[in-house]
């Protein structure tokens, strides 16, 4: 009974860091690039490269006399693009529209992948989809609070290619690892987006510490708790508990940043995370419910 208390703390605590770590690199990428200390291919090269930098060494001193690779191509690839169309989103959007953007587009990736899997949608879920949509759709409307179109279908990119990432995460049986060689193997895209961008290369201290942190921290060790997080928790729970980061987010670009929260974000927001929550415990409750009978 206590080991299984014990390991149920254990998943709350990693879960809770790695949700802390998603919406701190919001703000640290709105940090460096809201205020132009540096360019966001600079920022997503210098993100990832510290990533794997880091990672890297935390592998190699947990077995430094072994080594092989781990993770997948298909991981890296997505890890790349969710990266550089998340900064590049950033340079135009406020830390908690980026925030409920990205996470929407996740769970709605989640959910859609399911349903092509073969799950079907009840009614009920159908009713929380649409409410979703709606929200999405009326953030975007045109009016002096529209966050711009450039920015929001690169976050949704952004959202789309981390939602396959979480997919395929659930998989993983050995998270550190796979997070780091996710991480190594989009340097070679890395090199391609520094050298397309070299032009217009823009780098402050501040710009570079930020860029670091994200990597080093809030990216690199926050995955990789994140995997560990993803091979305890179901679909359902995953989805629910990535709701949270938008308002952790929100919260941050406040307190840290100053940012206004408008009333269509609200709004927006309310629709979108309040739909997607619709559908994730609609179909627990619905499994509830065949299950009594």
């Amino acid at each position: 009974m206590s080991a299984s208390i014990s390991g149920s703390v254990k998943i709350i605590v990693v879960t809770f860091f790695a949700l802390v770590a998603f919406a701190a690199n919001s703000i640290l990428c709105r940090l460096a690039l809201g205020e132009e200390k540096i360019d966001p291919a600079s920022f997503t090269a210098i993100r990832l490269a510290s990533g794997a930098l880091v990672l890297l060494l935390l592998v190699i001193s947990q077995q430094p006399r072994t080594f092989s690779f781990w993770g997948s191509w298909q991981s890296s690839i997505m890890l790349f693009i969710y990266a550089v169309c998340f900064s590049f989103a950033y340079v135009s959007l406020d830390t908690a529209t980026g925030a409920l953007i990205l996470f929407g587009t996740v769970q709605m990736t989640m959910l859609l992948f399911s349903y092509f899997k073969g799950v079907r949608l009840h009614r009920i879920e159908w009713s929380g989809v649409v409410l979703a949509f709606a929200g999405l759709v009326y953030l975007m409307l045109p009016g002096a609070q529209f966050p711009g179109w450039k920015g929001t279908v690169l976050m949704i990119l952004s959202g789309i290619a981390w939602g396959f990432y979480s997919l395929w995460g659930r998989d993983s049986v050995q998270a550190l690892k796979d997070t780091a060689f996710n991480f190594i193997r989009t340097l070679p895209f890395v090199v391609i987006l520094a050298l397309v961008f070299y032009s217009q290369a823009t780098i402050s201290i501040d710009g570079a510490i930020y860029a670091v942190l994200s990597g080093a921290i809030a990216s690199g060790v926050g995955y990789a708790i994140w995997y560990v997080a993803l091979a305890e928790l179901s679909t359902t729970q995953s989805a629910v508990v990535q709701l949270f980061v938008p308002v952790l987010a929100a919260l941050g670009g406040v307190i840290i940043l100053d940012e206004a929260v408008t009333l269509r974000l609200l709004i927006a927001g309310t629709m979108i995370l309040g739909g997607i929550l619709f559908v994730v415990l609609g179909r627990y409750y619905l499994a509830q419910a065949k299950l009594k009978r």
